[in-house]
């Protein structure tokens, strides 16, 4: 495949698609119990490429794919993915029968929301629902049993909808610290109870997403929601050491230098002239810059880039689409420079990336804009090529 018929710049992600499935993989044969996968693939699949990894998802034998809202639910189905989806966020109550008609699930989690969808839907399929329950996340789903019970009753008085799953989200579960994982687990324990009580039951009950698979595999009943694991990277810094398996991070990030040049003692560099050269050496200029996610915040905290497998900081502050680096001697314009990703005997890891801007891992991929081309690899070959710019 050309890669110069697909994008004309000259900075690009590569995707391991191979990692994505191993971790899969491996994951799974951690479970003693027969578990689903749930492949989340939302917010682009993390900024991997939504597409793309969930058909590598479904491929390692994930029987589930999750996303956020309705527009990326069908987005998979343009592109042919036909396996089950479920919308984690609001999808309007008026938006129902398109989700119906595209067999995507929805999440429910008040008893108002089903009442406007049920006067809206008009489509012959029944839509699958997935109720929500908040043990002590904070953000959207049912609080108590009388709600719960509303909720549950008027689902199953609707012919149109069919209820198919319960679940909940841990806010604590890549913690050290377990007091408030385990006041959730038990709360999820008496939402469980609460159902048995009035007599239902449901295919998929989750309450685990990649923290809690991870740790506790043991409490995540039939169905695990694989986020940031499947993409090769930790939940947390502080539970790296508890992980029982072998991640490997599916996410690179590389340039081409366009420039390069020999400054001399007191010759400045990029705006505001805050980097001043002591002593002659040579400068290289990389196109990407905070337009594309890469943050001016790199240029004041000691970020640096590989180049020919060494490190080379950089200099100045980081521009809209340039930066600059400092090089250990003079190299060709053309050269690889890797923000991401391994060269010879160097690596810069997303972690490393995420301590540097004070953040977590999951940003850095997300921050890494659509102007930057996603390049597939599969045995390392290229097997695909997504420009967010020439769709």
């Amino acid at each position: 495949m050309e890669v110069q018929q697909q994008f004309f710049r000259d900075t690009w992600v590569e995707v391991n698609l191979d990692h994505i499935e191993e971790n899969i993989k491996q994951i799974k044969g951690i479970f003693k119990q027969e578990m689903n996968i749930m492949a989340v693939v939302k917010a682009n699949a993390y900024g991997h490429g939504a597409v793309e990894v969930a058909k590598r998802a479904i491929r390692a034998g994930a029987r589930y794919l999750a996303v956020s809202f309705l527009d990326e639910a069908l987005q998979l189905r343009q592109a042919g993915i036909v396996s089950p989806i479920l919308v984690f966020g609001r999808v309007r109550p008026h938006d129902v029968n398109l989700a119906a008609a595209h067999q995507i699930a929805v999440t429910v989690y008040q008893e108002e929301w089903l009442l406007e969808a049920k006067q809206h839907y008009t489509a012959d399929q029944s839509l699958r629902l997935h109720v929500k329950f908040d043990t002590g996340m904070g953000r959207i789903g049912i609080t108590n049993k009388e709600n719960g019970k509303a909720v549950i009753t008027l689902i199953q008085s609707c012919e149109m909808f069919e209820l198919e799953g319960v679940f909940t989200h841990f806010a604590t579960a890549d913690d050290t610290d377990l007091d408030y994982f385990n006041k959730q687990y038990s709360r999820f324990l008496d939402v469980l109870a609460w159902l048995e009580d009035w007599g239902v039951s449901v295919k998929f009950i989750h309450c685990g997403n990649s923290a809690t698979g991870l740790r506790f595999p043991d409490k995540v009943f039939n169905m695990v929601r694989l986020g940031i694991a499947m993409y090769g990277l930790s939940p947390s810094e502080e539970i790296k050491e508890e992980i029982p398996v072998n991640l490997k991070e599916a996410f690179s990030l590389h340039s081409r230098i366009i420039q390069v040049k020999e400054i001399h003692p007191g010759d400045a560099i990029s705006y505001g002239a805050t980097y001043v050269a002591a002593e002659k050496q040579w400068i290289a200029t990389i196109p990407i810059g905070y337009a594309d996610g890469w943050f001016r915040y790199h240029s004041s905290q000691g970020g640096y880039v590989l180049v020919d497998g060494k490190r080379a900081p950089i200099v100045g502050r980081v521009c809209m689409d340039q930066c600059m680096v400092r090089l250990p001697y003079e190299v060709e314009v053309g050269t690889v420079a890797t923000l991401i990703g391994s060269q010879q005997d160097e690596r810069i890891t997303v972690d490393q990336v995420a301590k540097r801007l004070e953040t977590i891992n999951y940003e850095i991929p997300c921050m890494i804009g659509s102007r930057v081309p996603r390049i597939f690899i599969e045995e390392q070959k290229i097997i695909a090529i997504r420009n967010g710019i020439r769709l």
